[in-house]
């Protein structure tokens, strides 16, 4: 058996340094990923945890002018819908937000949970079937860090419409959208979350979320 690698403070100091830089990015240059960039990350994604071994996350690399177009009209008219949708004094601040790196980025990718998968014969699902979602997001969180180590930034588009971006880019009905990503080289770095920089939201402490019982 092999023995596990001995982790010390200089590598967590490290780690903690990554998971500090990791950022939703929003505005990317338009240099393109060096070939095989998001096939690497991907591999690395695969490490991730998931329930039952089971795997379920799928990526779909879109790479078609007119599908990404597609979703840039979906992304529009959502976005529309949900600065509509804001307070009078919240509206004017939303509308200033750029929130997506879609004409930009070089890369679109957008992933899936593939509830139906057979893989892990239902172990931990039987009880909680989003557990195949929580397990992409899980592979999501991995890329995430493993592309910022790489000097890859990437954004979350959460603005769309789930059923039309399955249309869009013709997957099984049986996945679900996790979300839809650019990726690419950020524009400029910044080690706080860019909603925090322009007054949308803070972070709280962590002692905040913790409840014991």
């Amino acid at each position: 058996m092999p023995s596990a690698p001995a982790f010390d403070e200089g590598f967590r100091e490290r780690l903690r340094a990554l998971l500090v830089w990791r950022r939703d990015v929003r505005r990317f240059r338009c240099d393109p990923l060096p070939a095989g960039a998001v096939e690497r990350l991907i591999e690395l994604a695969s490490l991730a945890p998931s329930v039952g071994l089971s795997q379920p996350w799928r990526f779909v690399l879109v790479e078609d002018a007119v599908r990404r177009a597609a979703i840039r009209a979906d992304f529009t008219a959502a976005n529309a819908a949900a600065c509509a949708a804001q307070a009078p004094a919240r509206a004017v601040r939303y509308a200033a937000l750029k929130l997506a790196g879609l004409d930009e980025a070089p890369c679109h990718l957008a992933a899936f949970a593939d509830r139906a998968t057979e893989q892990g014969h239902g172990l931990g699902r039987r009880t909680m079937a989003e557990m195949a979602d929580y397990s992409a997001v899980a592979a999501l969180h991995t890329l995430w860090l493993a592309a910022r180590a790489e000097g890859i930034g990437m954004g979350w588009v959460s603005i769309l419409d789930p059923q039309n971006v399955r249309e869009i880019l013709d997957v099984p009905p049986a996945w679900k959208l996790i979300g839809y990503f650019c990726l690419g080289y950020p524009a400029e770095e910044e080690d706080a979350p860019m909603l925090e920089s322009v007054g949308w939201e803070w972070r709280r402490p962590a002692a905040s979320f913790l409840i014991r019982r």
